[in-house]
């Protein structure tokens, strides 16, 4: 849960959240480890104001009308973009060994021609691997494609996978369908 609290309140909304032991603190490396294991983009390292939604393939925020008709704020990009196609999408990954982290350049397998770029990784403690995601060149982003991906000047092979990585374990409740009462005459 994300919880949006006044300045004024925090201190006393951390203090009652740990007293009734409902909480625990958690920092920004169990955010991200999450994050990717969910399959979940953070602005500012996954997404952008360079980065259109198709690219990120986000395309389902989009309604169906204004895919179809435009009229919004960046239309022209976007509708580009689903008529003629895209040089590059947003895709997860996962990795034996430490993770690649944000700028690491992905390259084809045999490491001859860079294809792409790590956006985000991390270790995830539930896999046991390292998980991350990037932009590759559209033609590389196939799931189980085999590319190489540079950490700390060491080429290591990575795999193309299809987030969430882990899937979830909650579930959403139905909403109660409301039904319409006849009036009564009187």
């Amino acid at each position: 849960f994300e919880l949006s609290v006044s300045s004024d309140n925090i201190e006393a909304l951390v203090e009652l959240l740990l007293a009734n032991g409902v909480a625990t603190p958690a920092g920004l490396g169990a955010r991200d480890s999450l994050r990717l294991e969910a399959g979940l983009s953070l602005y500012g390292h996954d997404l952008d104001d360079t980065t259109s939604p198709i690219e990120a393939g986000l395309n389902w925020v989009i309604p169906k009308k204004r895919r179809e008709e435009g009229g919004f704020i960046g239309d022209d990009v976007i509708l580009d973009h689903l008529k003629n196609g895209i040089s590059r999408i947003r895709v997860g990954f996962t990795m034996s060994g430490p993770s690649a982290r944000e700028g690491a350049k992905i390259f084809t397998a045999d490491g001859s021609e860079e294809v792409g770029v790590v956006t985000s990784g991390t270790i995830s403690p539930i896999l046991k691997k390292a998980v991350g995601m990037g932009y590759l060149k559209f033609g590389h982003h196939t799931d189980g494609t085999e590319l190489q991906v540079d950490v700390r000047g060491k080429l290591r092979p990575l795999t193309v996978g299809k987030p969430p990585f882990v899937p979830t374990n909650y579930k959403i409740k139905p909403k109660k369908k409301k039904t319409l009462k006849k009036k009564k005459s009187a």
